[in-house]
């Protein structure tokens, strides 16, 4: 169990590190250490993360390290103290880099702001951080089971066509669209909303 806190902590430590963007543009990086390189978690429970994290308050990305850390280790321990302190593990190993990197641009950032290399790199990051949060989006909508099980389960039929969103997932996603872009609806009524739907639809 201290080998899998350890990794956990190497893990969400180095996702802080080379995060840059914010929580959104974290989420294909957690994904991927998570689902794809560990295999701690399945893209339908991770996804299940996700949509949590975004409704509880703080950071979408801080939230969905708490809730990876104690999932995986109240999964592997079967015990919830456990899963608690895994939680806080992933959770202090992620702002971790952010606290020592904000202390190092209090200290030098009045030195370099003006710099043309500074500016040169924010030039090249800020696409960098769109790209990212694109992938998130991308990754979430192509590798869930919307329906709770695959559509299709014959082994010959791809990822994507197992994956394929049924029109119900569809409306809801345009409606929230709808109501966030042109109607400026608050977005804590918008989720509320697509919960309540969601129970009646599925």
């Amino acid at each position: 169990m201290i080998t899998l806190l350890l990794q956990l902590m190497w893990t969400f430590f180095l996702i802080g590190l080379f995060t840059i963007g914010g929580g959104y543009a974290m989420l294909s990086l957690i994904q991927n250490e998570v689902v794809v390189s560990h295999g701690w978690l399945t893209e339908s429970a991770f996804t299940d993360i996700v949509a949590i994290s975004q409704m509880t308050p703080g950071p979408i990305g801080v939230n969905c390290a708490t809730y990876v850390g104690y999932d995986v280790v109240s999964l592997a321990s079967g015990s919830h103290l456990m899963g608690i302190l895994g939680s806080a593990a992933a959770t202090f190993a992620l702002l971790l880099p952010s606290l020592l990197i904000m202390f190092l641009i209090v200290k030098f950032y009045s030195r370099f702001s003006h710099s043309t290399l500074f500016e040169g790199v924010m030039g090249w990051l800020r696409p960098t951080v769109v790209g990212l949060i694109g992938a998130a989006a991308v990754i979430l909508v192509m590798k869930v089971s919307w329906g709770g099980t695959p559509l299709l389960t014959a082994p010959e039929v791809s990822l994507v066509e197992e994956n394929i969103i049924d029109w119900k997932s569809w409306v809801l996603m345009a409606a929230a669209f709808a109501a966030s872009y042109w109607g400026k609806l608050n977005p804590i009524f918008v989720i509320f909303a697509g919960g309540v739907l969601g129970l009646l639809l599925y």
